[in-house]
């Protein structure tokens, strides 16, 4: 990704898209799906991040201020990922939490933009879902920060 491109994303406030390509093509999983079953089951804002490894805009999912009990699930393969116990506000507008369940995802070095980065997928289907960090709270001192529109959310 090029400066330029990632400042004016930044400054229009839209999806912060990278150059990389999408985890579709780098790996085996579980659930594959072609392309044109994945376009077909995503919103274009779903499939540049889960497919294509976008960010979606800070503050824009409904599941950032969510803190009903429950758990949330790949919406790509519907995987059990993280559970409410481990959410938190991390004030950075995206849904974080301290640790992932139990066999749920999978992680890769990303360098895509001025760091190498940690970014996270679900491990069945290899959607993406965010970053993790080593700012996170107690016990794990990790925050999973995730992109709302890779989730979907069942009420405990």
């Amino acid at each position: 990704m090029q400066r330029r491109d990632f400042i004016l994303s930044a400054l229009w406030g839209g999806t912060i898209l990278t150059a990389m390509p999408g985890l579709a093509a780098s790996g085996s999983f579980e659930v594959t799906r072609s392309e044109q079953e994945w376009r077909a089951m995503l919103t274009d804002l779903e499939y540049e991040v889960m497919r294509e490894e976008a960010t979606e805009r800070a503050f824009s999912s409904p599941l950032h201020k969510l803190y009903e009990p429950g758990i949330y699930h790949c919406r790509g393969c519907d995987l059990p990922l993280y559970s409410s116990e481990t959410k938190y506000d991390s004030k950075t507008g995206w849904p974080s939490f301290w640790k992932a369940m139990d066999n749920a995802i999978g992680t890769k070095p990303d360098h895509s933009l001025f760091a190498t980065r940690t970014e996270c997928h679900c491990r069945r289907c290899g959607s993406h879902l965010g970053h993790i960090f080593d700012d996170g709270p107690r016990p794990t001192g990790k925050r999973h920060c995730l992109n709302g529109v890779s989730l979907t959310f069942r009420a405990a």
